[in-house]
């Protein structure tokens, strides 16, 4: 495992670590208050020794180790998304008096302004983490085409991301004993599930299919 490595497994489980801190506010207050302190910490030790077992098992399959930087950067990509929800959320509500569900646009609720908000920041950070780090492409003359076969697929998954957040968090009332914050969540979770499958299929046959 490479001094870069090292490097950038540190910088994405401190990226990790503090983007969860919004989402475990979302999901419980009490958990947050109780366990806020811990979470960068944790996830800068968990993150590079994570990595450093990928590495070891990757000297008998190299594949395993590509798939442990890949698991990472999913990892970061969903916390990404759904922290910058939640921020997103939490700022519309505490500067602005707007509820998650009301309408800020014609048709459009802040709900699923922050959610397309946050995948595309998720989005931006999955191509650069994954052409750089997990795929090692550093440059080409391919890029150009590279970049727009990444936007199609992207933008096609940007939309069974936010349709699929958006669906299940409008459909119902949170469930008895879940708040607003942690049924948005949900939806975020569904939404990144949908979009994860769709990106990882597109990536692997479309994008980066000669990696």
């Amino acid at each position: 495992m490479s001094k870069r490595d090292y490097q950038l497994s540190i910088l994405a489980g401190l990226i990790m670590g503090l983007l969860v801190l919004p989402v475990l506010k979302a999901v419980d207050p009490e958990v947050f208050a109780r366990f806020a302190c811990a979470t960068v910490p944790v996830f800068l030790v968990m993150t590079p020794l994570g990595l450093s077992i990928a590495y070891s098992l990757g000297r008998r399959a190299p594949v395993l180790w590509q798939a442990g930087k890949f698991a990472v950067t999913g990892v970061l990509n969903m916390l990404v998304d759904w922290g910058a929800l939640a921020s997103l959320v939490f700022l519309f509500r505490r500067y602005f008096g707007i509820d998650s569900r009301d309408f800020i646009l014609a048709g459009v609720t802040v709900y699923s302004f922050s959610k397309a908000l946050s995948f595309i920041l998720a989005n931006i950070n999955s191509y650069y983490w994954n052409k750089y780090w997990t795929f090692g492409v550093y440059a080409g003359g391919k890029m150009k085409s590279e970049f727009f076969q990444f936007f199609v697929v992207s933008v096609l998954g940007f939309i069974i991301n936010v349709f699929i957040a958006s669906s299940v968090f409008m459909a119902a009332h949170p469930p008895r004993g879940f708040t607003m914050d942690q049924w948005g969540i949900i939806g975020a979770a569904a939404g990144s599930l949908a979009g994860f499958l769709w990106n990882f299929l597109g990536y692997k046959f479309f994008v980066f299919r000669s990696r």
